[in-house]
């Protein structure tokens, strides 16, 4: 199972729009888009998971399309602990 970054999303973006962008590649696990607490818009980000194969396809078909308006950006989520920052 692999994690999926999905960026530059447009406010106006909707779970089922998104979910349905992403169906054709495979079946997806899970799916979380960052919503504003207030105004429930998008904020312009969100987290997907599906098997390693289908998530690659999906990076490979949807990275830089148009999407709403936007060019979104879809790569594997970076794990928290090996990016970079402040060194103790």
């Amino acid at each position: 199972m692999k994690k999926l970054f999905i960026g530059s999303l447009p406010p106006t973006a909707s779970e089922d729009a998104v979910r349905e962008l992403f169906t054709p590649f495979g079946k997806i696990h899970s799916f979380k888009l960052a919503k504003d607490l207030f105004s429930g818009e998008c904020k312009g980000f969100g987290f997907l998971e599906m098997e390693g194969h289908e998530a690659r396809a999906a990076i490979a078909g949807l990275n830089g399309k148009s999407f709403e308006g936007n060019f979104i950006k879809v790569n594997f989520e970076i794990d928290k602990s090996k990016r970079g920052g402040r060194r103790r």
